[in-house]
């Protein structure tokens, strides 16, 4: 590469629970630079998991951390051509990309849900993710097999 990488930005704990992984979870779900608004959206979907799931008793931060960690892939597969094929080579995934991977899974099929609000669809597949299912979970079941699938040709990793 001719030029230096770019640097790292630190990016900023949010206001309620002083925490990195909240801000990024809220930069993904972020439209048009309106932060305030993912904000909101994020609080009154973490209210809404706590009145929903009385019986757990952890906060509704730990039952969002839980959900993450439920839908954060391991391995995936990419496309490595060889010799005029092209090849499906599994790789693991390093740790900044497995969360910014299972954020993205997480918003996208919250968005692609029916339900009044971004709120109460975001709150739905969180405690889908918390219970292993919905469909980020199966995001991540359907790489898991996908590289399964292709782990003869794991040797062409680069």
């Amino acid at each position: 590469m001719r030029k230096a990488k770019p640097k790292k930005r630190q990016v900023l704990p949010d206001p309620r629970f002083n925490d990195q992984k909240v801000s990024k979870f809220v930069n993904h779900l972020m439209y048009d630079g309106k932060k305030n608004t993912s904000y909101e959206i994020f609080y009154k979907a973490l209210e809404i998991v706590t009145e929903k799931m009385k019986s757990e008793e952890k906060p509704a931060l730990d039952i969002w951390k839980q959900a993450l960690d439920n839908i954060t892939p391991q391995v995936e597969v990419k496309s490595r051509r060889i010799g005029g094929a092209t090849f499906q080579v599994p790789t693991e995934i390093r740790p900044d990309r497995k969360e910014s991977v299972s954020m993205k899974n997480m918003i996208s099929f919250a968005r692609k849900r029916g339900g009044k609000s971004m709120a109460d669809k975001l709150a739905a597949e969180i405690m889908d993710a918390f219970n292993n299912q919905g469909g980020a979970f199966k995001r991540k079941e359907d790489m898991h097999r996908m590289a399964e699938a292709n782990r003869a040709f794991a040797h062409f990793r680069f």
